[in-house]
C-alpha cells in the first residue's frame, strides 16, 4: 500500500511539473500576441481585457492537462507524452484560434486586449481560447 502511495505522489509531482511547464508556456504565447508585457498590464496596471484572456488560457491548459491525465494510459510514459502532445497541441490551436479571430474582426484583436477598459472583444476572445482547449480535451477522451 505505501508503495502505491508513493508511485501515485511520484506520477502527481510529474504531471504536477508538466501542467505548470505548459501553462507557462501558454502565459508566453499569449504575451507575444497581446502588445505590452502580460505581467504588467495584469499585475500593475490591471488591466481586465489581458487578465480575462490569460485565465481563460489557463484554465484551457489545465482542462486538457486533466484529461489527459485522467484518460492516461496504463503505461505512465504513454501518460505523460500523451500530455506533453496534447499541450502543446491545444496551445498552438488556441493561439491560432486568436489569430483567426483578430483576422475576423476589426482592429487588432491584440490592441484591444491592452485597452484599460472593460471590452466584449476580449470575452470574445477568452470564449475562443477556452472553446479551443475544449476541442482538444475531448480528442483525447
Amino acid at each position: 500500500m505505501l508503495q502505491d502511495l508513493l508511485n501515485g505522489a511520484g506520477r502527481s509531482v510529474v504531471f504536477g511539473l508538466i501542467g505548470v511547464g505548459l501553462m507557462t508556456v501558454g502565459f508566453v504565447m499569449v504575451d507575444l500576441l497581446t502588445p505590452g508585457k502580460l505581467k504588467d498590464l495584469i499585475w500593475r496596471d490591471k488591466n481586465p481585457n489581458a487578465a480575462l484572456l490569460l485565465s481563460a488560457n489557463q484554465l484551457g491548459i489545465a482542462v486538457i492537462v486533466f484529461t489527459a491525465v485522467f484518460t492516461s494510459y496504463d503505461s505512465f510514459g504513454q501518460g505523460v507524452a500523451s500530455t506533453l502532445i496534447f499541450g502543446i497541441i491545444g496551445i498552438a490551436i488556441m493561439g491560432f484560434a486568436f489569430i483567426v479571430l483578430d483576422w475576423l474582426t476589426p482592429g487588432k484583436l491584440g490592441e484591444v486586449i491592452c485597452t484599460p477598459e472593460r471590452h466584449p472583444g476580449a470575452t470574445v476572445s477568452a470564449a475562443s481560447h477556452f472553446g479551443a482547449a475544449l476541442i482538444v480535451a475531448a480528442c483525447i477522451a
